[in-house]
């Protein structure tokens, strides 16, 4: 699936350069009312920023860092890290709108040049699932709600537009932090009251063949005997449906989790993730430090 980037996934370098750039935006905004009340006001916003965006850049450098990396044939479900090399499933045809070149996931941007700026014509963004193999064993990674970050940017530009394409390749390095879980397998979450319901409901559908099957007096109707017998019927039925499900292998899938939790998907290692993350979370703090000592002298 290939979907206009209207909610394009947020890159985390890019984030961090434009509140840098918002905060010089603040203060060239203190400059131009020049007074007391204008300075504190603009050096107040710039804390604020500052110390929002240190502790976003904080909090993934503890999960990075703090959270164990799993092998996959042993992962536990939940939030767990795990990394390995880049493989795409079977049958799997992506590839990158701009380049044309196979990949596993995309970003594409194309720019028309206005004057002395750059305008958007177009941004696309891949959302199909991608495989990564530890060594241990594969699973499946959904790329949607996921911060990617990916330093790897081709650029061209033809006459008047500008084309931007971000790829992670196969047999690369793909670090992946967020939920696992395993569809289908003994790990299958199933409700036997709604499955029971749901097959009752389509048998009543089919009125001929409810009659065939469970009209044992021949009277054209189901009557409450009759009835119970349908019941204990789809109630096996969707026991064994149950059975067979629990004994096939599941899907090991990582995606999006709840409450908020960080979902990263980088092609980095684990030290130079981190690394990144403490680096930017130290810049920011010292600028959160300067604008308040700022303030203060003000």
């Amino acid at each position: 699936m290939i979907g206009l980037a209207a909610r394009s996934t947020w890159r985390h370098d890019a984030a961090n350069l434009v509140l840098g750039g918002g905060n010089l935006a603040l203060l060239l905004l203190g400059f131009q009312f020049d007074s007391l009340l204008g300075w504190t006001i603009a050096f107040g916003l710039v804390a604020l920023s500052s110390a929002w965006a240190w502790f976003a850049n904080l909090k993934r450098y503890r999960t990075v860092a703090d959270t164990p990396t799993s092998r996959i044939a042993s992962a536990p479900q939940g939030y767990i890290e795990i990394v390995g090399r880049g493989r795409q499933p079977p049958g799997s045809q992506l590839a990158s709108p701009l380049s044309g070149l196979p990949c596993l996931w995309y970003r594409t941007l194309v720019e028309r040049k206005d004057g002395d700026h750059w305008v958007t014509v177009e941004s696309r963004v891949s959302h199909d699932t991608f495989g990564v193999d530890d060594g241990s064993g594969q699973l499946l990674v959904d790329p949607e709600g996921a911060e990617i970050l990916n330093p790897r940017k081709q650029v061209s530009q033809q006459g008047d537009y500008r084309h931007s394409e971000w790829t992670l390749i196969e047999n690369e390095t793909i670090y992946v932090i967020g939920e696992h879980v395993t569809l289908g397998g003994p790990h299958a979450v199933l409700d036997r009251k709604a499955d029971l319901a749901e097959l009752l409901a389509d048998w009543k559908r089919d009125k001929a063949t409810l009659l065939a099957r469970f009209d044992a007096d021949h009277d054209g109707e189901i009557g409450l005997d009759e009835w119970e017998t349908a019941r204990k019927a789809a109630s096996d039925e969707v026991d064994r449906m149950h059975l067979d499900i629990r004994l096939r292998d599941g899907v090991h899938l990582m995606r999006k989790p709840a409450h908020g939790r960080p979902y990263l998907i980088a092609n980095r290692g684990v030290q130079h993730l981190s690394r990144h993350y403490l680096l930017w979370s130290r810049a920011h703090l010292a600028i959160l430090g300067a604008a308040l000592v700022t303030v203060a002298f003000l």
